[in-house]
């Protein structure tokens, strides 16, 4: 019987929400979000799975989907069926070892990001004086204002970024998302790569945000609360 199963619980990342992954062909953000939303609610009401995002979470979210112009009615399931619970910040623990793990990923992250600055200098000192000065080069189809100059710093923003950001745990919600979990011994469900990378030290189980909707839809199907399409 549903009410039988053991309690699940899943702690939600904003990336579950805006992914394309959760849509079907044709399906608009707004529909995809009111259809996880369902499956959310049916999940807690019959099979006793609750999902659960930080205030920092829950804010963020609601930000971005005001700025795609979701209706009320996507803010009023969210807060219905997805609970806000700030994580025990000074409760839960971590091991030293993933910290320093974490220390160590940001010295070789630094040490990449001044690698890409290196080279960066070296290209712009290998321009004609021309270029420094302001001349443009709009042969390879780019803006016409860029010099080749503002092409090489650009260029070197991207890779700095990425080397200095992609796949790392970056900001106080991902901090936030994973304490969260850790303290409810949930799963992680998001597309996130640094998140995923560090719900694996944390010794968290995580679901990725395109396949979430699916494993709600398999529990359901496989306890007889939802017929096979």
């Amino acid at each position: 019987m549903p009410g039988e199963l053991p309690r699940q619980q899943f702690v939600l990342d904003t990336s579950l929400f805006i992914t394309e992954e959760i849509r079907r062909d044709d399906e608009s953000l707004e529909d995809a979000v009111i259809r996880l939303l369902d499956l959310v609610a049916t999940a807690r009401l019959e099979l006793n799975i609750s999902c659960y995002v930080p205030p920092s979470i829950h804010d963020e979210l609601a930000t971005m989907l005001r700025e795609r112009d979701v209706d009320d009615a996507v803010f009023s399931r969210l807060d219905t069926w997805v609970v806000r619970k700030s994580p025990d910040r000074y409760g839960v623990t971590i091991p030293a070892n993933i910290v320093y793990n974490f220390i160590d990923e940001m010295n070789d992250r630094v040490d990449r990001g001044l690698r890409v600055s290196e080279k960066a200098i070296r290209e712009v000192e290998q321009l004609d004086p021309e270029a420094l000065a302001g001349g443009s080069n709009a042969d390879d189809g780019r803006e016409e204002y860029m010099t080749d100059a503002d092409r090489i710093l650009s260029d070197m923003r991207d890779k700095y970024r990425r080397a200095l950001r992609q796949g790392v745990l970056d900001s106080r919600e991902d901090f936030d998302l994973l304490v969260l979990a850790r303290e409810l011994d949930a799963g992680v469900v998001t597309e996130d790569r640094g998140i995923i990378s560090w719900a694996d030290e944390f010794g968290l189980r995580y679901v990725r945000g395109g396949q979430f909707p699916t494993l709600l839809e398999e529990y359901l199907r496989a306890t007889g609360v939802a017929d096979d399409d």
